[in-house]
């Protein structure tokens, strides 16, 4: 079974170094990773639209993984393939995890690549990252593919990071706390 201390020992350095890259590449730019472009930066963040946005957004993934999961052989096939992946996960696990990722490759996809690649190229190198080149869990990379494109909708409606990092902590948060309980039950 994994151990859930050395897993969030590794996601985090993992997603600082990912972070630290992304705000080393994005010097030179001279651009803030926080806003869409100079305009929505003078906007500002709509802090109720904009939280209640990713609220929203992350709320409907949710419900789209758990029917999923619940209702699909697919579903429910690649939730044991992810459980059996991360082992059990405290709640702090969970947390931790969400918040980790979620700043990290929301600053990369969306606050970085987004403004320089658009959209579509975004959201596809986010479901690229996203591949595992295990057959059971190919449809976690079609299920990240669709999530990116919800993410980058987010940045376009919004401007700023706000709503997809929202969104993005708390499809992981809620995902990796029901995978960890998963992981708990007996198989078969």
């Amino acid at each position: 079974m994994p151990d859930p201390d050395r897993l969030v020992r590794l996601g985090l350095a993992f997603y600082a170094a990912l972070l630290g890259l992304t705000l080393l590449v994005s010097l030179p730019l001279g651009r803030s990773l926080l806003f869409a472009s100079d305009t929505a930066a003078g906007h500002g963040i709509a802090w109720g639209r904009d939280v209640g946005a990713g609220l929203a957004a992350a709320a409907l993934v949710i419900a789209a993984s758990a029917l999923l999961t619940g209702h699909t052989r697919l579903g429910e096939r690649l939730a044991d393939a992810l459980a059996q992946l991360l082992g059990p996960l405290r709640v702090r696990d969970c947390l931790v995890l969400a918040a980790a990722s979620s700043i990290a490759e929301e600053a990369l996809f969306r606050g970085l690549l987004q403004p320089l690649v658009g959209w579509v190229a975004a959201s596809l190198l986010f479901g690229f990252a996203h591949f595992a080149p295990r057959r059971e869990l190919l449809p976690w990379t079609g299920f990240a593919l669709a999530a990116g494109f919800g993410l980058g909708a987010l940045y376009e409606a919004t401007g700023n990071l706000v709503a997809p990092v929202l969104a993005h902590a708390g499809v992981n948060a809620v995902n990796l706390w029901l995978l960890g309980r998963r992981a708990l039950k007996p198989s078969g």
